[in-house]
C-alpha cells in the first residue's frame, strides 16, 4: 500500500502513533528478512505478522517491505522508520525485561563475505561455536552485492573488503590483509635476482596469473609497490583465489596473493615471494551488521567472536 495520491512522500512516518507491538513486529521483520522467520522469532504465526505489517503499513501510509518467494526486501521507508525507531524499541525491551539477548535463537546466523577468507580464516575460528550450538548459514560473493543484500535483510553479518557507506549499516574493522608477490621456484630461480636488478618489467616473460581481468590486486600492488603502472595482461584468469594459489604452486606463473592464504606454501617453499618490501600493500576488512540488537542471540555472539583477536584477523604478530 503507497501513500495516497497529494500526500507528501517525506511527511513524519509516525503522525499517527501505532501500536507498539505493530512497531516491534516490523522491527523482527526487517532484523530477520522474513516474515517467516520473523513469526519464529516473535512466537506468533505468519498470518498474524503478515496482518500486523499491513495494519502498520495502513496506519503509516507507506510500503514498508517487497514481498519475495524467499523473503521481504524492505523499503527506502522501512529502512528511515527503523532507524528511528530500533534504539528506542530495544532500550524499552531491556528496560522490561525482554531484552534480546535472552530469547533463544531458532533460526540460523546468516554470514557472508569473501570465499577464500571464510574458508581459510573465518570457519575454522568459529568452529568452537558451531560445536557449542550455532547454527550457521554462509553465502560467498563480492562486498557490493552482499552489502545490499545485507540492508535487505537477507544477511545478519557480512564481511566486506570495502568499508560499507551510510547510516543503515554499522561496520568495525576486522582484518588486515598484506599482500605478496609470488611465484614457484621454478621461475624464481629464473626471474628474482634480475628483478631485483633491472625491474618489474622482467616479469613480463612469466605467465600471469590473476583473480579477474581487470587485475585489481596485481595493479593495485605495483601502483604501491613499484610506483608505476602495470603494464602486462594475465595469461590465466580464476575467479576464486585458492585457484590462483594452486596454479601458482604448480608452475602455471606468478602472482599477488595475499599472504594468510599462502602462508603455507610459503613456509615449505611451494612458493617463493619474488620481491621483498618493508611496506606491502595492505587492505582492510569490516564486519558489518544493520543496526540495532538481533532477535538472534547468536548473531552478536559471532559478531563478538570474530572481533576477537586471533588467527583470523591477518595479524602477523598472532
Amino acid at each position: 500500500m503507497g501513500h495516497k495520491d497529494g500526500d507528501d512522500p517525506a511527511a513524519p512516518l509516525l503522525a499517527v502513533q501505532p501500536d507498539l507491538n505493530l512497531l516491534r513486529t516490523f522491527l523482527a521483520v526487517y532484523r530477520s528478512g522474513s516474515f517467516t522467520a520473523a513469526a519464529g522469532l516473535l512466537g506468533l504465526s505468519q498470518p498474524t505478522v503478515t496482518t500486523q505489517i499491513r495494519n502498520l503499513e495502513r496506519t503509516t501510509g507507506r510500503d514498508l517491505f517487497e514481498r519475495l518467494p524467499r523473503g521481504a526486501t524492505p523499503t527506502p521507508v522501512a529502512h528511515d522508520l527503523a532507524a528511528s525507531v530500533s534504539g528506542p524499541l530495544d532500550a524499552l525491551a531491556a528496560a522490561t525485561g525482554h531484552d534480546p539477548e535472552h530469547l533463544t535463537p531458532t533460526v540460523p546466523v546468516h554470514l557472508a563475505g569473501p570465499a577464500e577468507y571464510l574458508s581459510t580464516c573465518v570457519l575454522p575460528f568459529l568452529a568452537p561455536l558451531i560445536a557449542d550450538g550455532l547454527h550457521l548459514r554462509v553465502t560467498t560473493g563480492l562486498a557490493d552485492s552482499l552489502l545490499d543484500e545485507l540492508r535487505a535483510g537477507r544477511y545478519d553479518l557480512v564481511i566486506s573488503t570495502t568499508r560499507p557507506r551510510g547510516r543503515n549499516l554499522l561496520s568495525e574493522p576486522l582484518a588486515d590483509e598484506e599482500f605478496a608477490l609470488v611465484a614457484a621456484p621454478v621461475w624464481a630461480d629464473r626471474v628474482r635476482d634480475r628483478l631485483a636488478a633491472e625491474g618489474p618489467s622482467v616479469l613480463h616473460e612469466v605467465p600471469l596469473v590473476s583473480y579477474a581481468e581487470d587485475l585489481p590486486i596485481v595493479r593495485r600492488y605495483w601502483r604501491h609497490v613499484f610506483g608505476r603502472r602495470l603494464a602486462c595482461r594475465a595469461t590465466l584468469t580464476i575467479p576464486d583465489l585458492r585457484g590462483v594459489l594452486s596454479a601458482v604452486k604448480a608452475g602455471a606463473g606468478f602472482s599477488v596473493l595475499p599472504t594468510y592464504l599462502c602462508a603455507d606454501a610459503l613456509a615449505t617453499g611451494a612458493l617463493v615471494v619474488l620481491h621483498e618490501t618493508d611496506d606491502p600493500p595492505i587492505n582492510t576488512s569490516y564486519l558489518a551488521q544493520r543496526p540495532g540488537i538481533p532477535y538472534n542471540t547468536y548473531v552478536n555472539r559471532v559478531r563478538d567472536h570474530l572481533l576477537t583477536p586471533g588467527p583470523h584477523t591477518c595479524d602477523p604478530s598472532e
